[in-house]
């Protein structure tokens, strides 16, 4: 069936319209627009109101494990460039119905982190925005503390529970929703498409392989090119735009232990801060450039299909390679985009994943089945060999923090959950496990969101481009609408792990060992994704289905906190240890030590660590800060038992760098002990730059 026509707009009154074309105009002018006249006519024609936010979700910057390779070793040790969530408003002038999207610079969006998004914004805003209408996504990247799931399969790397980056992390992404609610303008939406084939390759082709000729077919290369760009403008300005493609972003390896939003971050920033004038830390509107991944499953970055490799062997200039060619692709299909019109809706409920009762038309032998409790793989240890290994093998007799917990997930798999979970080598059947706590995610969102022509399936995981592919088809037809106005949105909502196809599952590597429920995961996903497409197409309200619990009470932590921190002997807080040299070349990099205290006695979210400062007309002016590319900061302990540490701010002097007076300044926080903590401030001899 064809969906239902789009309502059509009511005719405003004069006063309400002046009044709206007013407000624009105004807009217009402290934007720079280029007439009033132009900015007045353009809202006059909105169909939409627009917002668009940028928050901080950067969490704990030293020792803190992070999320994504489940490697015990790889813990944070500073920063290369913060985190962000970008959030975008849209609201239907005909109807009245919003919808929030929201793409966040995190390995994952669990549902810890959306319970608590959605707590926090109940509070601020009642019933105007819930987990039906707000979309919560992750461009996936490995390289942010983890810990700030409520399933301990997720923080078991990570040694707990991690309190300090779970609220950066639901502050930073309620802030975002919360900015752009406040930027809401009248506006247009515009849609584009075009193919980026030198940005990924596909990690499991042998998987792949097993797939029919007809799903083979519609990715002739083995990965899925398509780059699709809704571009956002505010009466005559530009707002900002979502990017979606299908690549891990892994460029960056677990030897990494800066924080780093990776290649899909580095795209956002360079579009933000180099091309439209964005100063993150300035907190005023401007544009926002989200990146975001869709059926990402089996794309890898790391184009030699080996940890850091291709298109060079250089994890961060690959990185930047990498987001470049996204962003570049990006710019080219945001210059083309056109007009599109249509309302905003959404559909959500909840899926109890591990008992769902599969018709035969979904399938492969036409035959009824079933989804099957959750069991991780033996496969899935070993991770992907071209993007980064996972857990290493559970040796006898390891000593770990965490051995007594991985100790009590050494349980046989009874024989019909092993006969469910076939072929897979059943490893830990963490579905069972979470009876008893939870260790894997049971209930899961199933969301589809309509964006005027764009339709958003919310997946709860990694869906593979095949399994991304039959998700979208079937969502497509029982809509009624062409397949490429429909996009498998990953990494939302929550996290499941890995989606395969049934034929992919077969061949166990390590994306099949992850799939959870069993070899009709997808199959289940195909079929509770149409009823939600259903729905949304007759305009009907969904059965909620019954939301997981907050698990937030049950959690546990095997890292230390912050017990005190010491200057070295003789020195004070932000003193300086390194000094600069007295003057640098472009091209060269500036670097200085000082005395410091423990980051996590302050994440400084939506601040920084550090700023590099230019002499202009007498006063200090901040030029780059602990977000931008050419910077990190990274923290060192010098001395445990005493607790004296350093941080070294580094500033790759870029060729385009103002000639001139330049300093570092270290900002940080120290804690006695007595529990007091203080803030404190170093700041760097002078020195030039020339050119």
């Amino acid at each position: 069936m064809p969906p239902p026509p789009t309502p059509r707009r009511p005719r405003r009154s004069r006063r309400k319209l002046s009044a709206l074309a007013l407000a624009a105009t105004l807009g217009a002018l402290t934007l720079g627009a280029p007439s009033p006249a132009s900015a007045s006519q353009a809202a006059a024609e909105a169909d939409y109101l627009i917002g668009r936010g940028i928050a901080d979700v950067t969490g704990e910057a030293a020792e803190t494990g992070m999320m994504g390779y489940s490697s015990f070793d790889q813990k944070t040790s500073g920063i290369h460039q913060r985190q962000r969530s970008r959030a975008y408003v849209v609201v239907d002038r005909a109807t009245g119905k919003r919808v929030v999207y929201v793409n966040a610079d995190l390995a994952m969006i669990f549902q810890s982190v959306q319970q608590g998004v959605i707590a926090r914004l109940k509070e601020r805003y009642g019933s105007l925005y819930g987990d039906e209408n707000v979309l919560l996504s992750a461009t996936h990247t490995h390289s942010g503390p983890g810990g700030y799931s409520h399933h301990v399969a997720y923080n078991l790397s990570v040694l707990g529970f991690q309190n300090g980056t779970y609220r950066a992390i639901v502050d930073g992404i309620a802030e975002s929703v919360a900015k752009a609610h406040d930027d809401l303008k009248p506006g247009t939406i515009s849609l584009g498409t075009g193919t980026l084939t030198n940005a990924s390759v596909n990690r499991s082709r042998e998987a792949f392989d097993r797939n029919p000729a007809a799903d083979r077919a519609a990715f002739p290369d083995g990965i899925d090119p398509a780059m699709t760009v809704l571009r956002f403008r505010q009466g005559d300005k530009d707002a900002g735009a979502i990017s979606w493609f299908a690549t891990h972003n892994t460029s960056i390896t677990n030897k990494n232990t800066l924080i780093s939003p990776d290649n899909k971050g580095y795209a956002a920033y360079a579009w933000e801060h180099d091309h439209e004038g964005v100063r993150h830390l300035d907190n005023t509107p401007g544009f926002v450039a989200a990146f975001p991944n869709t059926n990402a499953g089996d794309m890898s970055p790391n184009l030699d299909l080996k940890p850091g490799s291709g298109p060079t062997e250089d994890e961060f200039e690959n990185t930047r390679i990498i987001g470049e060619r996204q962003l570049d692709k990006a710019r080219e299909v945001y210059a083309g985009a056109r007009p599109v019109t249509g309302g905003v809706d959404a559909r959500l409920t909840y899926v109890d994943m591990e008992n769902v009762t599969v018709r035969g038309e979904y399938t492969t032998d036409g035959k009824e089945q079933r989804t099957c409790p959750a069991v991780v793989g033996a496969s899935t240890l070993a991770g992907s060999v071209e993007d980064g290994p996972a857990i290493p093998g559970f040796e006898e007799g390891m000593r770990t923090p965490v051995a007594g917990v991985i100790d009590a997930l050494r349980i046989d798999t009874p024989s019909w959950l092993a006969t469910c979970q076939y072929p897979k080598a059943s490893l830990i059947p963490t579905g069972l496990l979470s009876n008893v706590h939870p260790v894997t995610p049971k209930i899961l969102p199933l969301q589809i969101m309509r964006i005027g022509e764009l339709y958003l399936v919310a997946g709860p995981g990694e869906f593979t481009i095949t399994a991304g592919l039959r998700v979208r088809r079937t969502v497509a037809q029982e809509l009624g609408v062409p397949l490429e106005r429909v996009l498998l949105q990953g990494y939302a909502n929550a996290y499941s792990q890995y989606v395969t196809t049934p034929e992919e599952y077969d061949a166990q590597n390590y994306e099949g060992g992850s799939t959870l429920y069993g070899r009709n995961t997808l199959p289940a996903y195909q079929q509770e994704y149409a009823r939600v497409a259903a729905s949304l197409r007759q305009g009907t309200p969904i059965g909620r289905g019954t939301a997981p619990p907050d698990e937030s009470a049950r959690q546990f932590t095997f890292q230390t906190g912050v017990v005190y921190d010491n200057p070295p002997l003789g020195e004070s807080f932000g003193s300086v240890l390194t000094s600069p040299a007295p003057s640098y070349a472009r091209g060269s990099t500036a670097t200085v030590e000082f005395a410091t205290g423990h980051p996590k006695n302050n994440v400084r979210r939506g601040g920084t660590f550090l700023e590099v400062q230019r002499l202009e007309a007498g006063k200090w002016v901040r030029v780059l800060d602990d977000g931008d590319w050419r910077t990190t900061y990274r923290w060192t302990r010098i001395n445990g038992l005493t607790g004296t540490s350093k941080a070294t701010v580094t500033w790759d002097i870029g060729p385009d760098t103002a000639p001139g007076t330049y300093r570092i300044v270290h900002r940080g926080d120290a804690k006695n002990l007595l529990g007091k903590i203080t803030p404190f401030t170093g700041t760097s001899p002078t020195f030039t730059v020339t050119g």
